[in-house]
């Protein structure tokens, strides 16, 4: 089986945990628009998923580093500048700075928030962890396990 394939089998307790982790976002330096781009770039995977007792569910954020320079764009775009971490830009350079900048080609150390990658993949694997307690409470986790391993 795939890693959609188990994946596909926890969509309802990823929901619940999208609306439990809420507060968290909140607490955080990121706005919900923010952390939904965020998870766009997260994939999960399940470590050692042969012995569901040392299984361990973990957010491979190996892509969030290519969404960082955009995040601060996301609340921008929708209004939102200043509020919930967004940070207003200084600069006017409008839509084809954001694109260079995006690509690396802006000379405005369009770069990436190392701050910002380092808290977005804690707060990823917080929800991982989030995520797997939530399986093991439903009694899900070993079925998930078994799905991961075929």
């Amino acid at each position: 089986m795939s890693d959609s394939d188990w994946s596909d089998r926890i969509v309802g307790e990823r929901m619940q945990v999208d609306q439990e982790f809420a507060e968290k976002v909140a607490a955080s330096n990121f706005s919900r628009q923010q952390w939904g781009l965020i998870m766009t770039a997260v994939e999960f995977e399940i470590e050692n998923p042969g012995d569901p007792e040392t299984a361990r569910l973990v957010a491979n954020t190996s892509k969030v580093e290519s969404i960082v320079p955009e995040l601060d764009n996301v609340d921008r775009a929708s209004g939102m500048v200043g509020a919930s971490g967004g940070r207003p830009s200084d600069d006017s350079g409008g839509l084809l700075d954001g694109v260079k900048d995006a690509l690396g080609l802006g000379g405005g150390g369009g770069g990436v928030d190392r701050e910002q990658l380092a808290a977005a993949e804690e707060m990823a694997q917080m929800y991982a962890g989030d995520l797997q307690e939530k399986l093991e409470s439903r009694g899900k986790w070993e079925e998930v396990c078994v799905l991961a391993r075929e």
